[in-house]
């Protein structure tokens, strides 16, 4: 832990031209007095760090120091570059540049048996990596975009968005930026976006605030508990939102229409527990009733 908040902090101070005690604490979550030994460990590596007293002091690389191979192994160099080549295929030449530059630190990170120990994959699918590239585009040029977007809840709409950020987590590339049709900040999964058309117009780039999102935050909380013997189901229809619990699989998550919920919780039979809350357990078993019911109505043929 000690070795990454170093490099940490000496990223730090890269980015910046001057940081405070206070500011770098606050950050990683020390006391200011473990900061100054950090700082005096940085320099005895050899990273020369600038110590200013007063009111405006701080910490500052010394002018005209940058970071050489010397400072990263070929192992820690070859996770970035792993990292930058399993986004090309959804970046394109965007991430290009970076690559060229670790590889001239290293060259024999362009061979694949230096990357043969991470592998990892960033990529989308096939068919988001058209998406992904044009709305990359569109942030880079500050380009309005429409969507035909899907929610979670299988409503569809159609929204005009600023886009602002392109986000992974999880496995899941995300479109980050403001709505248009909704005024304020929203997130928007690209395997949900069913059309995408980059638009002429341009927009004034603005900090997306964070805000109350009513559309968005409604809904039922849900805690289900899952048997083993449906994990791959579980885990392909709630990624990031699975735990393992010993003999079973819980998921948090949130269902934005009762019948939705029903349908997904009822598809699972006995498989799942529905841990709360309690008006859905109620719901669910109503449910099952009036299916029950319809099923027990004498039919056409069975009339005598």
């Amino acid at each position: 832990m000690r070795l990454e908040r170093l490099l940490g902090m000496t990223l730090e101070l890269m980015a910046k031209k001057r940081v405070t005690a206070t500011e770098l604490a606050a950050k990683f979550e020390v006391s200011v007095r473990t900061v100054y030994r950090d700082v005096e460990l940085i320099n005895m590596a050899g990273i020369p760090v600038a110590s200013f007293t007063g009111a405006d002091g701080g910490f500052e690389l010394m002018d005209g120091y940058f970071l050489t191979r010397q400072h990263f192994s070929v192992d820690d160099l070859s996770v970035i570059y792993t990292l930058l080549k399993a986004m090309e295929g959804s970046m394109g030449g965007a991430v290009a540049p970076a690559m060229r530059k670790l590889v001239s630190l290293h060259p024999g990170l362009a061979s694949e048996g230096s990357r043969e120990a991470v592998i990892l994959s960033m990529s989308a699918a096939e068919s988001e990596r058209d998406r992904i590239r044009r709305l990359f585009q569109a942030i880079r040029q500050s380009r309005i975009v429409r969507l035909a977007y899907t929610s979670a809840s299988g409503t569809p709409s159609e929204r005009s968005v600023e886009p602002g950020n392109l986000l992974w987590e999880k496995g899941v590339w995300y479109l980050e930026g403001y709505c248009r049709s909704r005024r304020g900040k929203r997130y928007f999964r690209i395997s949900r976006i069913t059309e995408l058309e980059v638009m002429e117009e341009t927009f004034i780039p603005q900090p997306l605030l964070d805000e109350p999102e009513q559309e968005e935050v409604q809904g039922i909380q849900a805690h289900l508990r899952f048997d083993l013997s449906v994990r791959t189901r579980v885990l392909e229809q709630f990624p990031g939102e699975c735990t393992y619990q010993g003999d079973c699989v819980e998921v948090r998550t949130t269902f934005y229409k009762k019948e939705y919920a029903l349908s997904v919780i009822t598809s699972y039979g006995t498989n799942v527990e529905i841990i709360s809350p309690d008006d859905l357990q109620r719901d669910v078993i109503a449910h099952i009733e009036a299916i029950r019911q319809h099923y027990a109505k004498p039919r056409g043929g069975d009339r005598k």
